[in-house]
């Protein structure tokens, strides 16, 4: 799960991998495979915005297996273009950003513009990071339930570029 001490995590690795080697530039290629049901926004941007950075010294190629679901979808998209690759019965599921909150309405209703904000957020990443256009991608939150998509259907829509076997 995308969570705040994994989170921690790949951003030190990513950021240690290159900022703290003893090579020069260009950097070896990072591997950043995934499999998970997802988890908090605020970590997946935090990772998203580490591996955007990390791309502007080496590539990263993203593998994802068996399951990349809701914040890994767009961790999956965010390797470089070309070297994100996806497992021939890996499940990849994209839906709207949850969130749950109690209190007072005024502050109910900040929560709202909040997560409102977040998912434009991720509408606008995912949009760069894949062949969708944010209209396509809104449609599909539209829905209201959680979208699944095959490996072929990933490729189509630019998640991933290539199936492995």
């Amino acid at each position: 799960d995308v969570t705040e001490e994994k989170a921690h995590d790949a951003c030190l690795g990513l950021l240690m991998l290159t900022d703290f080697t003893d090579k020069e530039p260009p950097y070896e290629p990072i591997t950043f495979y995934l499999s998970t049901y997802g988890g908090s926004a605020d970590e997946m941007f935090s990772i998203y915005d580490m591996m955007c950075l990390t791309k502007t010294k080496c590539e990263i190629h993203t593998i994802g297996l068996g399951k990349v679901m809701s914040a890994g979808t767009l961790l999956l998209a965010a390797g470089t273009k070309g070297k994100r690759k996806i497992g021939r019965h890996c499940r990849v599921m994209i839906h709207s950003v949850a969130a749950g909150s109690a209190g007072e309405l005024h502050d109910i209703e900040n929560e709202i513009s909040s997560i409102k904000h977040i998912q434009e957020l991720y509408i606008n990443a995912l949009s760069k990071e894949t062949h969708m256009t944010k209209r396509t991608i809104q449609k599909l939150l539209d829905r209201k339930v959680n979208v699944y998509l095959t490996a072929e259907e990933a490729l189509e829509y630019g998640i991933a570029d290539e199936i492995i076997n």
